[in-house]
């Protein structure tokens, strides 16, 4: 076992000029990784460098960087939220770390977690987040902590599940609860408000609640920074519309309304076109494809086309070259034209469906709740490379990175890579 330790460590200093995994969906924020030669095929036996268990429960995706993977747990029943560093190349525990102590955690939903925003690496710094159980920085090297933000006051019933999002020296944080539902802009170095944008289209649900109880102003969503004629635009998805907002200000841009609630899906944009899971009411889910230059409300004047069937609840959407690829939570798999909106296929893969997809290695993951993982071509057919199980539940995103792919189960993180490179 040291031997094999040794050369892993060897191996990964030989390939450590690579791009990292410091957010939720990679670098870019939408399922794209820059790898190679990743396996086509694994299971518990093969291809797996290694496997570690990860205390208690979290559906936080892996973010890397360098030899270091973190990730986010809560353990004593939601009482005791962590962060968790372990080593990329041994798999061995680095950090552990107690942020938040909570005395009455709350009710949680059977598809969320105490611990399920992805963490934020940048530099020297990871920044983690809990929802409404608070913000904090920490170094990445002592594992010490650098800061924390617990002033973020609002009510999320089932806990948060928004990941945090770097623009220059801000992370931004969607906070939509059933009584406050803002943007806000913390300062990288010390968390501060840098800025605080209050949800300006809720009144109608604030006035008549009734029809769902106020549950409907609840959202999970992480927004999406792009830039658009030279702004930093926010793009964040809430309850009954989404919004954009100038990174710099806070200030709002522009708006598109619907009728929904506990919207989840990050966005995604490609050939100046925003892809946007959302509501036409509260029981049918939508994709709206924008042009994210307008001002104001954009509906009339700004939406391009939209789709009523096969749309992801939990799983946000990939773009792949021409295509949007959608897996919708029971499994079935779409492929469209980004531009025109047209269908080119649609197949049942199986299963359950909470992750979001990765494009890596020029092939999709899709990771069922099963623990099963659909490699496909993208492409205007439908073409299956291979299916492969692990043991337990996979909720959390993929990441990956080198030659290297980072599996989170509810139970264990996994290392997976060809064998020719993990047993030399």
């Amino acid at each position: 076992m040291r031997l094999h330790a040794l050369l892993a460590v060897l191996f990964f200093n030989l390939t450590s000029a690579r791009a990292d995994w410091p957010q939720f969906r990679g670098p870019e924020g939408q399922g794209h990784a820059v790898v190679q030669d990743l396996p086509d095929e694994w299971n518990e036996t093969k291809n797996v460098t290694w496997k570690v268990p990860v205390p208690g429960r979290g559906h936080s995706s892996p973010v890397i960087r360098g030899d270091q993977v973190w990730l986010t747990t809560a353990v004593e029943e939601g009482r005791s939220l962590r962060a968790v560093c372990i080593e990329c190349s041994t798999g061995r525990m680095v950090h552990d770390v107690e942020l938040f102590r909570v005395e009455e955690p709350g009710r949680i939903h059977a598809k969320n977690s105490y611990a399920t925003p992805t963490s934020l690496i940048d530099g020297d710094r990871v920044y983690v987040h809990f929802g409404v159980g608070g913000t904090a920085c920490l170094s990445t090297g002592s594992g010490e902590l650098v800061w924390k933000q617990t002033g973020l006051a609002y009510t999320q019933p089932y806990a948060g599940a928004s990941s945090p999002v770097l623009y220059e020296d801000v992370i931004i944080l969607n906070c939509d609860g059933t009584d406050e539902q803002f943007v806000v802009a913390l300062n990288k170095w010390n968390g501060q408000i840098v800025w605080k944008t209050p949800r300006a289209h809720l009144e109608e649900q604030k006035k008549n609640p009734g029809e769902r109880g106020g549950f409907a102003l609840m959202a999970y969503a992480t927004p999406l920074v792009i830039s658009v004629n030279g702004v930093p635009q926010v793009v964040s998805p809430a309850a009954d519309h989404v919004a954009a907002y100038d990174a710099r200000t806070g200030e709002e841009i522009w708006w598109l309304g619907y009728k929904g609630f506990s919207e989840v899906a990050r966005p995604v944009y490609s050939k100046g076109i925003l892809l946007i899971a959302g509501f036409e009411n509260v029981s049918e889910r939508v994709l709206y494809a924008v042009r994210p230059d307008g001002r104001g409300d954009i509906r009339q004047t700004h939406l391009l086309w939209r789709l009523e069937e096969g749309i992801p609840h939990v799983p946000s959407p990939l773009v792949v070259a021409d295509e949007l690829y959608l897996i919708a939570d029971d499994g079935i798999a779409t492929c469209l034209d980004v531009v025109s909106g047209e269908e080119h296929w649609k197949e049942r893969i199986g299963g359950k469906f909470s992750a979001s997809p990765i494009y890596a290695d020029g092939k999709i993951y899709l990771c069922s709740e099963a623990g099963k993982t659909t490699l496909i071509t993208p492409g205007k057919e439908f073409q299956r490379v291979s299916q492969n199980q692990l043991d337990g539940s996979l909720m959390a995103s993929p990441a990956a990175v080198g030659r290297t792919l980072y599996l989170r189960s509810d139970t264990h993180l996994y290392r997976i890579e060809k064998t020719a490179l993990n047993s030399l």
